[in-house]
């Protein structure tokens, strides 16, 4: 697998980046690529977005995984510089930043998992994608319901609520070609935001129910669904002419 590591900005905060570059160029030279935004507390390096690359890398389409400010290798303090409209701004940068390194001028899909698919949506309306997965992606921040043990964390030190907030229920329109993953048994975001997601959004639209899913997507069976179906979706829909 050729990756090359990428480090880009956004409001000033210097944000680390993986671009996973395919060993063999599509027949008509435009390479599509995919941009990936992870949760609230992961990073980029989220193995469900690294073999999601290695699939659509071998189909010969350009993934770019990134760190969030205040998360992994990225700039910040989290409890400090972590709110929606930075991560939005963040996403905008990583779309422009892997554009520009890999030189993939083709069709743009994005990916986003919890949060991450909040902020892909954030984005629907800034940028032409032709394709989109949300895995267990919330509408707004009062559908999170966040565990004690999480709350406890230090990292969210002295956050405030208002940091976080969000609602892209006024987007929805914006986005098409989506494809939502999410189970029915989230303790942390509930079925209902994949339901108004995919009532909301614009066709061609998918909505796959994960029976008895938590979160984190934890069954086997259902982490491999995810990358075959996330990879079938990306590859109809940005390499079809």
């Amino acid at each position: 697998m050729n990756t090359i590591n990428v480090l880009f900005t956004a409001d000033g905060f210097r944000l680390n980046g993986t671009l996973h570059m395919p060993k063999r160029e599509i027949d008509n030279g435009a390479m599509p690529i995919v941009v990936g935004s992870h949760g609230l507390l992961s990073n980029g390096g989220s193995p469900k977005q690294i073999a999601l690359a290695e699939k659509l890398n071998r189909a010969g389409i350009a993934y770019f995984r990134f760190d969030h400010r205040g998360r992994g290798e990225s700039d910040g303090l989290f409890s400090e510089v972590s709110t929606f409209a930075g991560r939005i701004n963040d996403m905008s940068a990583a779309i422009e930043a892997a554009r520009t390194h890999s030189g993939a001028d083709g069709p743009l899909g994005l990916f986003g998992s919890s949060m991450g698919g909040a902020v892909c949506l954030g984005v629907a309306d800034r940028f032409n994608i032709r394709a989109m997965v949300t895995l267990a992606a919330p509408v707004r921040l009062e559908a999170i319901r966040i565990p004690q043990d999480i709350a406890n964390d230090p990292l969210f030190g002295d956050m405030k609520q208002e940091q976080l907030a969000f609602d892209v229920a006024p987007l929805l329109e914006h986005a098409c070609g989506i494809l939502v993953f999410h189970g029915d048994a989230d303790e942390v975001v509930s079925f209902s935001n994949a339901m108004e997601i995919h009532e909301k959004t614009s066709p061609p639209k998918q909505l796959i129910r994960f029976s008895g899913g938590d979160h984190a997507i934890s069954a086997p069976r259902y982490q491999q669904q995810f990358i075959e179906q996330a990879a079938d979706w990306f590859i109809s829909r940005l390499l079809s002419s």
